[in-house]
């Protein structure tokens, strides 16, 4: 199968890649193309990929191109992390709304409404050429957010799409290792829409132990999305790390008001990651790339990773995007 990744020069894409690698025996990936018209960041994104596919074993063929076109024709499979405008929209979204009281958020709210005017057109624009130009029986995999207004615009088209998004999944490997079992064992009730989601249930082998979860690790739980204790257990339920935003909106408005923007942050450590490959090396041949020596660099706190983890130390990862360009089909995450 060819799979197409749009706005494949995202610093996301080598952790995708690394997914797709790991899963060769029940992923058939033959060929991985990644489409970008940054020109600058695509060849670095892309050689750093084709080094994790080979150092998987990975027998697909990785490329990158900036024509959309040529890059999904033949395509299984199109996965779609967009984002219009870059981190500077992004910057924006984030703190215009604190000028009316409001909080500025990429998924939800003003932020994200804005976001979602800029996406949709071209997200469904994107979504015709695949129609036209892919195989037959191709999906679209959404990545973009805001993820359940992009992935209900596609549907509503009539376009073969599915939207993802990392809370429901995250939730329960943190509640499997938690209780020590594999994260097939753990079934969640999980609802909402994408980042506006909670949880009303927990089973382990088909036992429910939320209202034990609550019990003793009320206190962990709340401290980890940042929320008063006492809302936890009055809910019955653990909200995401989002709901913040509203719970305790005044709160968090206040915050980002005497705060350097999330947006600023993720730029900072992108700037970091892109000095790590400072030294470009062929566009055309991957192989070219030099080694890097293994460093550590401080990465700002993610809003993006399943909030609650299991015993005494909270891990998240980073969350990491890129600044993009607005040219006629701006594709970066």
């Amino acid at each position: 199968m060819k799979l197409t990744v749009v706005g494949g020069g995202s610093t996301y894409t080598p952790e995708l890649v690394d997914g797709i690698a790991r899963l060769r025996d029940r992923l058939p990936v033959t060929e991985l193309v990644l489409v970008d018209p940054d020109t600058g960041r695509l060849p670095l994104v892309g050689g750093v990929s084709a080094r994790i596919m080979a150092a998987h074993g990975h027998p697909a063929t990785v490329r990158w191109t900036t024509d959309l076109d040529e890059g999904v024709s033949g395509a299984g499979a199109v996965l779609l992390q967009l984002r219009v405008g870059g981190q500077a929209a992004r910057n924006r979204d984030e703190t215009w709304p604190l000028e009316c009281g409001c909080v500025g958020q990429e998924t939800t709210g003003a932020g994200g409404l804005a976001k979602a005017l800029r996406t949709v057109p071209l997200v469904l624009d994107i979504a015709e050429r695949v129609r036209r130009l892919a195989a037959p029986d191709a999906w679209i995999v959404d990545f973009t957010n805001p993820v359940g207004i992009v992935t209900r615009a596609l549907l509503q088209a009539g376009h073969r799409a599915v939207g993802l998004c990392n809370v429901a999944i995250g939730f329960q490997r943190r509640f499997a290792t938690a209780f020590g079992v594999a994260p097939e064992s753990v079934a969640l009730d999980h609802f909402g829409l994408n980042h506006l989601t909670w949880i009303r249930g927990v089973r382990v082998d088909g036992q429910e132990v939320l209202p034990k979860i609550l019990d003793e690790q009320a206190d962990r739980v709340a401290e980890d999305i940042e929320l008063p204790v006492e809302l936890v257990r009055r809910l019955g339920m653990i909200p995401s790390y989002y709901l913040r935003y509203y719970y305790q909106h005044d709160v968090v408005v206040e915050e980002l008001r005497h705060q350097e923007t999330r947006a600023s942050a993720v730029a900072g450590m992108e700037r970091q990651l892109l000095e790590m490959y400072a030294d470009p090396p062929s566009t055309t041949s991957p192989s070219c790339w030099p080694s890097v020596a293994a460093r550590s660099t401080p990465r700002p706190r993610s809003i993006c990773s399943p909030p609650w983890s299991p015993g005494p130390a909270t891990s998240r990862s980073p969350t990491s995007a890129t600044t993009g360009r607005c040219r006629s089909w701006p594709t970066t995450r």
